[in-house]
């Protein structure tokens, strides 16, 4: 009996499948932007893997790989005011929203020029400046604040959204169905979405929930709630464009199930050792950044040599992202009593 090809099994396994499309619904510039921004995010990552082997970058480190389209898709369908939060893998969401390749890096090297000033590292990078709200440690915790984002947004009816993202483990938390059960209460205007890369820190999600399509866990709700093919970069933003149209139209939250894959272990301590490498080649085969190099090669809009800069262009910022956090300062001690509270002459003791 022959083994199952890729399609057989993806349908076999309702496992998630990246195509091409034959008639691509966005425009040249779209596709190159996408392709930039995932690019970007995967050789950063690619690196910051390199780097912790060496010893370099300490402490925790959850990686992106394989999951970019999760981020490129949902930042190009939302507009600039909109704020964003996440878990502990949390370097492509700023990447994706603009902020500098050396700021992170410097973050993971616990470097004073770090966007946390080298106090959060790798599971805590804030940036302001583009409403990346953070990466959280703690599991589930950014759920309950990202809908309190939004209960400021409404509140100040400014117009924007919040997108909060979680991990398939996360949806086991109390505090998820308090978040769920206020914000479909006050009508918010956030967007809830799981990263599925099934998993979670190592336990797969048949092996952890009577409920495998996490998505209808919204559905207890009655918030509108669906899957998603994460990866497919176009499917994300068309999901992501629907939801936030809902949510400026006041009819309040969704809950969307990104389905993904992540290639490496939950973290770099993580052999992954729960699944096949025939698993994880067949993934491979479905990637979100390759779907999109071939939509833009067999339509004609850009040429090999021109995605090669593009690469290049990439390996050069990740390169001097590196070289900035090597020559970057460590905080200097004093910096352990600053940024704790907001009243800069609160009365605390200090020795």
């Amino acid at each position: 009996m022959l083994p199952p090809s890729n399609e057989e099994a993806a349908e076999a396994t309702g496992s998630p499948r990246a195509e091409s499309p034959e008639n691509p619904e966005f425009s040249k510039e779209q596709y190159l932007s996408w392709y930039e921004q995932m690019q970007l995010m995967r050789k950063f990552e690619e690196k910051a893997g390199q780097l912790y082997g060496q010893q370099k970058i300490k402490g925790f480190c959850h990686l992106y790989i394989g999951q970019e389209a999760c981020a490129a898709g949902a930042v190009s369908a939302l507009q600039k005011g909109d704020k964003y939060i996440t878990a502990y893998r949390d370097h492509a969401h700023p990447l994706a929203l603009g902020t500098s390749p050396n700021a992170i890096m410097a973050e993971l090297f616990a470097k004073a020029t770090g966007c946390s000033k080298g106090k959060g590292g790798s599971m805590h990078i804030f940036d302001k400046e583009v409403n990346f709200m953070g990466g959280h440690g703690i599991v589930g915790a950014q759920v309950p604040l990202g809908a309190g984002i939004a209960f400021a947004e409404k509140y100040n009816k400014t117009g924007n959204l919040c997108i909060c993202y979680m991990g398939d483990g996360a949806v086991r938390q109390g505090a998820l169905h308090e978040a769920f059960n206020m914000a479909m209460l006050w009508k918010l205007p956030v967007i809830f979405v799981v990263e599925n890369n099934g998993y979670a820190m190592g336990t797969s999600v048949q092996r952890t929930s009577n409920v495998t399509e996490l998505y209808k866990l919204g559905l207890a709700y009655d918030m509108p709630s669906e899957p998603v093919n994460a990866m497919n970069v176009e499917d994300v933003h068309n999901a992501v464009a629907r939801a936030a149209e809902r949510a400026r139209a006041g009819e309040g939250p969704t809950f969307l199930e990104f389905k993904t894959y992540r290639y490496k272990g939950h973290s770099m301590s993580d052999p992954a050792k729960y699944r096949t490498k025939e698993e994880v080649e067949e993934y491979r085969h479905r990637d979100a950044i390759e779907a999109v190099r071939h939509t833009i090669l067999s339509h004609n809009m850009a040429t090999e040599e021109d995605l090669t800069a593009i690469d290049d262009r990439i390996k050069e910022q990740v390169s001097a992202s590196v070289e900035f956090a090597e020559n970057s300062p460590y905080p200097t001690a004093d910096e352990l009593f600053k940024d704790v509270y907001v009243q800069q002459d609160y009365p605390y003791i200090r020795d």
